[in-house]
């Protein structure tokens, strides 16, 4: 079946924080009136550079009074740094007064540091992350020491993990729960250096944890494949003021990712390289039309990081996107009312 759209923030944009809160609020809103399946916001915590966003379930209980249909996802709830009860609790909370439209997306987190800050021991990350993990299922199906109030009835079948590895992948999958894709992948070894032509491209790099998911599911368990992808479309007379501000927001990135030098690549490798679709429908269409794992996803997902244009771009890259460019993909673009609550239910049912 074709892919539906999401849309992904990181809300990063060059404002204060009440006002990074205004804008994705009412992007989340306009994603809805598009006819988005599900929109999604990032944890990061003590770090307004990296993201502006350290309280998701605030965020998207606001959402929720403001939306009817949407899906609201944690894209990632940095699970390692929550107490279990408290985030399945916040969870629950937020998918009664939703009307069960949660998508609970979950990770590790990246920083040390921030990890540290919250009485956390970096070294044993991924441990902490497991045993949270298992707390969090059962308390979410109903099979802990203690029941929630309010129970979050189906919310254990709409989990999701995010990983870079097919190892990862196969876990995700043994485990019957969604899987996150990211819009870049670390460079596989060998190919840092490499001429732009012979790059190793995500779709490439991220079919092996596809086929490792999918061999790893339960029988009769359906996949879930949420793949993030970079897309910026534009109307032709803003697209070259959109490129020439795209340039240092995409060297920041592959400086920080690949230790790419400023200067040492055009525009045109920098959005290869940090796998970017900056164009008219016509252009993004065709790019995005040779990700064989987009094409493949349940939901592609779409960010404009790490070009954070201006939110009234955004705002117009959402209805091109909507528009234009996912039918010109075959991609699915809205849902009827009456099909949301049983799709919620039917998630990863056997």
């Amino acid at each position: 079946m074709a892919p539906t759209i999401g849309f992904f923030t990181r809300l990063l944009d060059e404002a204060t924080p009440a006002e990074r809160y205004r804008i994705a609020l009412e992007q989340i809103a306009q994603a809805e009136r598009l006819g988005y399946a599900n929109a999604w916001v990032a944890q990061h915590h003590l770090d307004g550079a990296e993201g502006g966003l350290p309280s998701p379930f605030v965020l998207l209980a606001a959402a929720a009074a403001r939306t009817s249909r949407i899906g609201l996802g944690t894209a990632i709830l940095t699970l390692a740094h929550e107490h279990p009860a408290r985030a399945a609790e916040d969870a629950a909370v937020l998918d009664t007064i939703s009307g069960g439209r949660v998508e609970l997306g979950l990770g590790t987190g990246g920083s040390p540091r921030t990890l540290s800050a919250f009485g956390e021991d970096p070294e044993h990350r991924r441990a902490i992350y497991d045993a949270k993990l298992v707390r969090l299922r059962t308390l979410l199906a109903g099979t802990a020491d203690v029941e929630l109030h309010p129970r979050a009835e189906g919310l254990d079948r709409r989990i999701w993990q995010a990983t870079f590895s097919a190892e990862g992948a196969g876990a995700i999958g043994a485990q019957g729960d969604g899987l996150m894709l990211s819009r870049v992948q670390p460079t596989p070894a060998g190919t840092e250096g490499a001429p732009p032509r012979v790059w190793p491209r995500v779709w490439d790099v991220q079919r092996r944890l596809v086929d490792a998911y999918l061999e790893a599911l339960p029988a009769g368990v359906a996949p879930h494949i949420l793949a993030s992808r970079s897309v910026v479309v534009v109307d032709a007379d803003q697209r070259d003021a959109v490129r020439a501000h795209a340039e240092g927001g995409l060297t920041r990135q592959l400086q920080q990712l690949h230790g790419v030098t400023p200067g040492s690549l055009t525009l045109d490798e920098l959005l290869v390289r940090s796998e970017t679709h900056l164009g008219t429908p016509d252009e993004v269409a065709e790019t995005l039309g040779a990700d064989a794992v987009a094409a493949g996803a349940t939901e592609v997902s779409i960010q404009v990081h790490s070009v954070d244009p201006d939110p009234a771009i955004t705002a117009r890259s959402l209805e091109l996107f909507a528009t234009e460019v996912a039918p010109a993909l075959g991609y699915r673009v809205g849902r009827p009312d009456a099909d949301l609550l049983v799709q919620k239910e039917l998630t990863h049912v056997a």
